[in-house]
C-alpha cells in the first residue's frame, strides 16, 4: 500500500515586507503537522510564487503579510495563479489583516484568511481539512 503523500505548502512574501518571523514559525508548525513545507523567502514576486509552486507541485499557496500591501499584491499573485493554471490549489494568506478586507481577498480567490490573531492550531486544521480538495 503507498503511503499517503504528505500536503506540500508553499510559503513565501511577495513585496516590500521583509519580517519573516511570522511566516517562519508557521513553516515549523506545518512540519511540525506533517506537511512539507517550501518555504522560499522573503521580497518574491508574484511570478516567481507561481513559477514555485508549478516547481514543486504544492497544494497550497501560503503568503504572509504584515504591511498595508496586501490587496494589490495578492491581486498581482491571483493574476498569475490564471496565468499559469494554478487554481486547483488552495491559496491561504495570514498576518496583519484588517477584517474589513477578508472580504475582497475572498473575492479576488483566496480561499481562507487567518488575522495576526488565529490561533495556529486553527491554520493548521484548516490546510489539513482543504489542502486537496480541489486538485486536479
Amino acid at each position: 500500500l503507498m503511503a499517503e503523500q504528505r500536503i506540500r505548502v508553499l510559503l513565501g512574501k511577495i513585496g516590500l515586507d521583509g519580517h519573516d518571523r511570522g511566516i517562519r514559525m508557521i513553516a515549523t508548525w506545518l512540519s511540525k503537522a506533517g506537511m512539507e513545507v517550501v518555504y522560499i523567502g522573503t521580497h518574491q514576486t508574484a511570478e516567481r510564487m507561481a513559477r514555485a509552486a508549478i516547481e514543486e507541485d504544492v497544494d497550497v499557496i501560503g503568503l504572509s503579510f504584515q504591511g498595508a500591501d496586501h490587496i494589490p499584491l495578492v491581486r498581482m499573485l491571483a493574476d498569475q495563479i490564471k496565468a499559469h493554471g494554478l487554481e486547483d490549489r488552495l491559496i491561504v494568506v495570514g498576518g496583519n489583516i484588517p477584517r474589513r478586507d477578508i472580504s475582497v481577498l475572498k473575492q479576488m480567490g483566496v480561499d481562507e484568511v487567518f488575522p495576526s490573531a488565529t490561533p495556529m492550531s486553527a491554520s493548521v486544521a484548516y490546510i489539513q481539512e482543504n489542502a486537496r480538495k480541489r486538485r486536479k
